[in-house]
């Protein structure tokens, strides 16, 4: 999420909308996990989200297994699992969307298409994956 100096200023708007109820968030185990080991700012920023704008979602041998097609289906190497992760948790708990800065792995328009073909074959609503940034403009539109 804070992968440069500008992101936090741009995803603030985002926050806004999820501090004042506009937005909820839907938190995995796997986010969870790479929070611990995040910088304390991060740490201290995830922690001052209402936990009522809360929903958590928990790694299943069915999310396990959608992400390992995701790697067979070569969208990302082996080593980017966790990212393969966070859309198949996404795909199975139906979120509205998926926000990240990952734009290497995950925010990628052609990845993006793979996830959600794979997603529509196996019965899996497409995930709408964006910035915040692209989410502000949406909300405030």
């Amino acid at each position: 999420m804070f992968d440069s100096n500008d992101h936090p200023v741009k995803a603030q708007p985002f926050w806004d909308a999820v501090d004042d109820g506009t937005i909820r968030v839907v938190l995995s185990d796997v986010l969870e996990d790479e929070i611990k080991v995040a910088p304390q700012y991060v740490r201290d920023f995830f922690t001052k989200i209402p936990t009522s704008q809360i929903e958590r979602v928990v790694s299943t041998v069915e999310s396990d297994r959608l992400a390992a097609l995701y790697i067979a289906a070569r969208i990302v190497s082996p080593k980017h699992l966790t990212d393969c992760k966070h859309v198949a948790l996404a795909a199975i708990a139906g979120v509205n969307a998926l926000v990240s800065w990952n734009c290497r792995h995950i925010v990628n328009d052609n990845r993006i298409d793979i996830y959600n073909d794979i997603n529509e074959v196996l019965g899996y609503s497409r995930v709408d994956i964006q910035t915040p940034d692209k989410v502000n403009e949406e909300v405030t539109s």
